[in-house]
């Protein structure tokens, strides 16, 4: 009789979940760092905090089936959400309308209890960091801010290998500083998201983009619904797209170059979806930030983000196998830079 063949040894991975306001993705992400298979859906953001966790639990559910069939051992579930998430407790200490109803949601016991298995969560904006720290723009330095400029503006500073996340959760909300930018031509400060005025988010989010397109071209700017669309006829020339998109820029910029006093990270990482639009938005970016910097800054490194629309999903499951590493009990977590 034949000898049975020794099956090897399952390798590791947990399930790495991006919870945003448009859409819910979760990926297989194993120890060093291969990302297997992502699945995303539309996140259910006006119906609710329970519809919104049915969807994160659905696409996870359907990732640890799709896991074990590879041959991987799911460990734990790692959790990049949108909101002010107390990453100690795994839960959701406050939100803006975006996703209604998440103020107080229990988003990590939901998870474990609906899994089996531990779950861990943190805001998206340091979960995106901690991905491009494990695997992209940041790997290998001492420190690393990166600022998300998107449908919001957010940032995170990641110290000895872990984001700060301050005395109550709410660190790296660095859309939030105020910016002489963010004044309509009246010298009003705009409003921003956070039910404040005059913040960088109020001029340099793709939204704010838009509005103040729409303020500058008038009945010119009939038919562009989006940054993108503003982006592009920028492009094409458009002097009020082309003006709402430096302004948009420069006050990203200068803010970046204010926290780099600061904050004097190892390296700069910038994302989020109006960053893509190139060296229309990279140039007053640039001259804005060189010109906020002081002198001993001069060659700080300021780099685009390197993982793209994965980056918070690969850096949630790095927070789960940091947590998961720091058990007295567990192996070592591999490192594919070491």
């Amino acid at each position: 009789m034949p000898a049975a063949k020794l099956m090897p040894p399952a390798r590791r991975c947990v399930i790495g979940v991006d919870l945003g306001g448009t859409k819910t993705a979760a990926g297989i992400v194993d120890a060093g760092g291969t990302l297997h298979a992502v699945e995303s859906r539309p996140t259910p953001a006006t119906a609710g905090a329970a519809a919104i966790l049915a969807t994160a639990v659905g696409l996870v559910t359907m990732l640890l089936a799709r896991a074990r069939a590879l041959g991987l051992e799911p460990a734990a579930v790692g959790i990049g959400s949108a909101g002010v998430i107390d990453s100690r407790e795994g839960s959701v200490v406050s939100a803006t309308d975006s996703l209604t109803g998440w103020a107080g949601t229990p988003l990590a016991a939901h998870l474990a209890q609906h899994t089996g298995l531990p779950a861990y969560a943190v805001n998206d904006v340091h979960a995106h960091n901690l991905g491009e720290h494990w695997l992209g723009a940041s790997a290998g330095a001492d420190s690393s801010l990166l600022v998300a400029v998107g449908t919001g503006v957010g940032g995170s500073l990641i110290l000895a290998g872990e984001p700060h996340l301050g005395a109550r959760a709410v660190a790296g909300h660095v859309g939030h500083l105020a910016s002489p930018y963010a004044h309509d031509d009246g010298g009003r400060a705009l409003p921003c998201s956070c039910g404040r005025a005059g913040h960088v988010e109020a001029i340099a989010s793709g939204p704010s983009i838009l509005n103040l397109y729409r303020r500058l071209a008038g009945e010119a700017a009939s038919g562009a619904g989006s940054a993108r669309e503003v982006a592009a006829r920028a492009a094409a020339g458009d002097p009020a797209a082309v003006r709402a998109f430096t302004l948009g820029a420069a006050a990203a910029g200068q803010a970046v170059g204010g926290l780099a006093n600061v904050l004097d990270p190892s390296v700069v990482v910038i994302g989020g979806g109006v960053a893509e639009a190139g060296d229309l938005w990279w140039a007053p970016f640039r001259a804005a930030l060189r010109a906020e910097l002081m002198d001993p800054l001069d060659g700080l490194p300021v780099v685009p983000a390197a993982l793209g629309t994965n980056a918070a999903l690969v850096g949630a499951a790095r927070l789960a196998f940091d947590r998961l590493a720091s058990a007295p009990t567990a192996p070592p977590l591999e490192n594919s830079h070491a």
